[in-house]
């Protein structure tokens, strides 16, 4: 057993816990929790800063890994999807040894779980070899063409009957996703333990393709020679259009969502109990260089989680340089909440709260050393760091 004690000890769903003390056996698994009074001190390892759990990056392309850099900065989401398409064929080895590298990284970085995409199988095989727990977003897309659903689907099967732990096939986006690939990934996910997710409102150019078929999205799909003919506008925001075509009875993590207003939000929890939010912050930084409306998720108790996007919109793949940026940048985020939304949101989200999340006796959380202050430090100062212990 190992006896663990730091300044605080933040369990998440519990209060923060001055010298507290985390129990643990050799598998990883809590056996206990207290106070640092209750123990001999001759048995404690005793660290400076925060114990927290593992984090959870709820939105990942690990596949991606071998594009760090590829893409510039600042060049907006549309361009940026035409680079990523365009430029995304690597030779094999190279794919493989960043997304190895990648995942060796984001554990070392303390997540503890990712919830990732996948349009091929490339990632399965580190997957099944990680210490993260995983689960696998199977992406599809027609881009709007109906008649393209069918194909689609057999072109993903050999993806999807690759895939092994948990996995669900899941739409992109609004915008690239018809009714009728819509029914026919619906139909796919029987599990009813897992997570869908959707890409949303990444781009305001996506609420005026379906406000009145107007912006930037009418050259996109001339440039990739896709019609839109058949395309009607629905009058309302994006997500209008997602929701009638989702199922509402699974569990929902909407991506981005840089766009999405307070009336979205209510919307969206109103249909669906199970409604949760990932934030990319700095992977909305470096394509489009704007965020978020934090508070219009606050005032909403919007279920919020944090994810990273890949390496070809981010500079790392690390939780707690999300938040550093959320910190920087929209400060009235309590530090308190950004660790819930890292931590126990995400678990949730992911369908993975029973095991992970938060310090609770029974669960396997992972335990992560936070070197920070709250009392003296600002979250995004450089020096702020994350050690895993477990």
């Amino acid at each position: 057993m190992r006896k663990i004690s730091a300044d605080w000890l933040y369990s998440i769903d519990s209060p923060p816990i001055e010298r507290g003390v985390v129990v643990v056996n050799e598998n990883g698994v809590i056996r206990s929790i207290g106070h640092r009074g209750d123990f001999d001190k001759t048995e404690l390892e005793i660290h400076h800063g925060l114990l927290v759990p593992g984090f959870v990056n709820t939105h990942c392309h690990l596949e991606l890994s071998h594009m760090k850099g590829v893409t510039d900065t600042g060049i907006g989401l549309l361009a940026f999807l035409e680079k990523v398409v365009k430029l995304r064929h690597f030779p094999q080895d190279e794919i493989q040894q960043a997304i190895h590298r990648a995942d060796a990284d984001m554990y070392a970085a303390g997540i503890q779980a990712v919830g990732d995409i996948s349009n091929q199988a490339d990632t399965f095989e580190c997957k099944d070899r990680s210490p993260i727990r995983y689960h696998t977003f199977i992406e599809m897309f027609d881009f709007l063409q109906e008649d393209r659903s069918a194909e689609i689907i057999r072109d993903f099967v050999r993806v999807h009957e690759a895939a092994t732990g948990l996995f669900a096939a899941v739409p992109h986006a609004p915008y690239t996703v018809s009714p009728g690939l819509f029914r026919r990934l619906n139909s796919l996910n029987r599990d009813k333990d897992v997570t869908v997710s959707i890409h949303n409102q990444e781009t305001n150019a996506e609420n005026q393709l379906f406000l009145e078929k107007q912006g930037d999205f009418l050259d996109f799909y001339r440039v990739f020679q896709f019609s839109l003919d058949d395309f009607r506008p629905t009058g309302k925001t994006s997500i209008h259009y997602a929701l009638a075509h989702l199922d509402p009875q699974k569990r929902t993590l909407f991506v981005h969502n840089t766009h999405t207003s307070g009336h979205d939000i209510r919307t969206a929890q109103a249909w669906n109990k199970n409604v949760f939010w990932a934030t990319c912050p700095n992977a909305n930084l470096y394509i489009e260089n704007q965020l978020p409306d934090y508070q219009s998720f606050l005032d909403t108790d919007a279920r919020m989680t944090i994810g990273t996007d890949s390496l070809t919109s981010n500079w790392q793949l690390s939780v707690l340089e999300e938040m550093k940026t959320i910190a920087r940048y929209k400060s009235y985020v309590p530090f308190e909440t950004l660790l819930q939304w890292a931590t126990l949101n995400g678990a949730e989200a992911l369908g993975m709260e029973r095991e992970i999340g938060s310090l609770a006796v029974g669960k396997r959380p992972g335990i992560l050393l936070l070197d920070f202050d709250p009392e003296r430090q600002k979250l995004y100062d450089p020096q702020v760091s994350v050690k895993r212990l477990i």
